[in-house]
């Protein structure tokens, strides 16, 4: 059975870097990986943070998520065709309330592969090198055992060797066919482990995700009184003596 205090530890954990300050954009913080990240559902109040993050990807991340270099156009038309009520879309958001990371996992379509599912990630430059990938490959897998899902595909380039490394370690059979290569990860059925963790976990992710937001508002208002501070001093200066 999960322990609750490793959750409550690292939700404290990730609590006290809230407030410290943000690094800059493009600067990569040290690589270390958390005992726990929150990792949060994502519905459709979230889909413009969503875009932002898959338009934040280069040419070539572009192209390695989705097998071609998706124009932005393209990304916009796949955001509005998501559905969150058949899928599942998760992700990782930093104290910018900057969507970092994100999967998708999609549920077959096909009333006779019901229990099958197809993974999708990716991760922006700045916050590679934490296992971000691997965790929420692993909140993915959680969440298709609790929904009965028995299949998991990993449809990837066959260059994509950090996506394919990811299911290979979580035990998944690779196969390759030229530049494309395909997985299937067995899932065993679901159990009281698995749903008290991923109960444990939204409601975690939640509580860090309101955190963030009052964190992010409160350094606003910091921002917005000091930036007041700026220009009354600033006028003060140019008064004449």
């Amino acid at each position: 059975m999960v322990n609750p205090a490793t959750f409550i530890k690292a939700s404290l954990d990730a609590g006290k870097e809230l407030f410290r300050q943000s690094p800059a954009d493009g600067e990569r913080t040290p690589a270390k990986r958390p005992v726990m990240v929150p990792i949060r559902s994502l519905g459709p109040t979230h889909g413009n943070r969503i875009e932002k993050h898959l338009l934040a990807l280069d040419e070539r991340d572009r192209y390695l998520r989705f097998g071609y270099v998706a124009s932005d156009e393209q990304i916009g038309r796949y955001v509005a065709g998501l559905n969150f009520e058949r899928d599942e879309i998760f992700g990782i958001y930093n104290r910018k309330l900057e969507l970092i990371a994100m999967a998708h996992m999609a549920l077959s379509i096909d009333p006779y592969l019901a229990s099958r599912a197809e993974f999708g990630v990716s991760v922006l430059t700045h916050a590679r090198g934490r296992g971000y990938g691997a965790r929420l490959f692993d909140r993915a897998v959680m969440h298709a055992r609790n929904d009965g899902v028995t299949t998991m595909f990993i449809h990837a380039l066959s260059e994509n060797t950090a996506m394919l490394n990811i299911a290979r370690k979580a035990g998944a059979v690779i196969e390759r066919d030229g530049s494309e290569s395909e997985g299937h990860l067995t899932l065993p059925p679901a159990d009281l482990d698995s749903r008290v963790t991923e109960m444990l976990e939204e409601q975690i992710a939640q509580t860090d995700y309101r955190l963030k937001v009052q964190a992010k508002q409160f350094r606003d208002i910091l921002a917005a009184v000091q930036d007041v501070r700026n220009g009354v001093r600033d006028s003060r200066d140019r008064m004449p003596m």
